[in-house]
């Protein structure tokens, strides 16, 4: 049975301390760990890329997870359950289980990386435009820091800020990415860049500056490394400081023993070239690998009158949002 990261005991125990309540449930078939969140007309489940399911015959575990969950949640008073079942099951036959398709949160679709061949290996098997960036990396005046150090957030935090500030989107608040990293399963990398001077003794240290930070979690079950949080500086857009940065980890994870490195989402399978994600997705996959699939995000309402209700609020505030932005 395949249980995903935010299935595991780790990112329960971050979930805890943040202050949520999460409950788990164990079966020959099925197991979760559904956090209790709150909607301003009342509380649901969410099993963030859940249930885990039986590999034998999925269909009838999560029909099985189902049933527990409907019971958990009417025990809490929960109005619907929200899912995103790792095994990539069909739409119909989700809604023939009653479940609605909702907004992804999750990823549907994800890129890894297998990291069982060499560096030289890997190297060869990314595109000539990203082994050019990563060459380049060190020559353009840039190096790469990994940190615990919880002042050293504060690089992401700023660089966040000036994305949403740029692009309109929101993120996770500073207090959410400081207590990320102080987690054991979260590393931060950081670029340094120092402009490189015609006059090696005129580069001062002081002239240097954090233009790209991303926190990675090393899932030590699975030996997965995720990339998650990032940002870089758009001032810097023409240094090659995110290459460098990817390989930089994708390297030590090698190292570390890990044999996947997952990229986190990508857009859907033939997505138009204006789906909002095919920039970064062509960049993801410009480094090897492959897709993984899953059945995305889907709602099951056990109170279908004040679902309805969510349902229409929750539609009315992200268009409010998007006139905001």
């Amino acid at each position: 049975m395949y249980k995903h990261f935010l299935q595991s005991s780790a990112w329960k125990a971050f979930q805890e301390s943040e202050g949520k309540q999460v409950f788990e449930v164990s079966e020959t078939d099925f197991s979760f760990l559904a956090v209790l969140e709150h909607a301003k007309i009342g509380d649901y489940l969410y099993v963030p890329y859940g249930p885990s399911l039986a590999e034998k015959a999925p269909k009838i575990a999560l029909k099985h997870a189902l049933t527990a969950l409907k019971s958990l949640a009417s025990s809490k008073n929960c109005f619907f359950v929200r899912i995103e079942p790792t095994v990539s099951f069909s739409a119909d036959f989700l809604k023939s289980l009653g479940l609605s398709p909702s907004k992804e949160l999750n990823p549907a679709r994800t890129w890894l990386l297998d990291l069982s061949p060499s560096k030289e290996e890997l190297l060869s098997g990314m595109s000539q435009g990203t082994r050019t960036r990563h060459n380049q990396f060190s020559k353009k005046g840039l190096s790469v820091e990994v940190s615990k150090d919880p002042s050293d957030i504060s690089h992401l935090i700023r660089l966040q800020h000036k994305l949403a500030h740029e692009k309109g989107i929101n993120t996770f608040s500073d207090s959410y990415l400081k207590n990320e990293l102080a987690q054991p399963f979260a590393s931060l990398y950081l670029v340094r860049y120092t402009p490189v001077s015609e006059n090696p003794q005129k580069t001062s240290s002081t002239s240097s500056k954090v233009i790209s930070a991303s926190l990675f979690f090393d899932d030590l079950e699975n030996k997965t490394r995720f990339y998650m949080q990032s940002a870089t500086d758009s001032d810097y857009k023409k240094l090659p400081a995110t290459v460098g940065l990817l390989t930089a980890s994708i390297f030590d994870a090698k190292e570390k023993g890990l044999k996947f490195f997952d990229f986190w989402g990508i857009a859907p399978e033939n997505a138009p070239p204006t789906h909002p994600w095919v920039g970064f997705t062509a960049f993801k996959k410009s480094f090897g690998g492959f897709a993984r699939d899953y059945s995305g995000t889907f709602d099951l309402a056990l109170d279908k009158k004040k679902y309805a209700l969510y349902k229409s609020l929750r539609s009315l505030n992200l268009r409010l949002r998007k006139l905001k932005s």
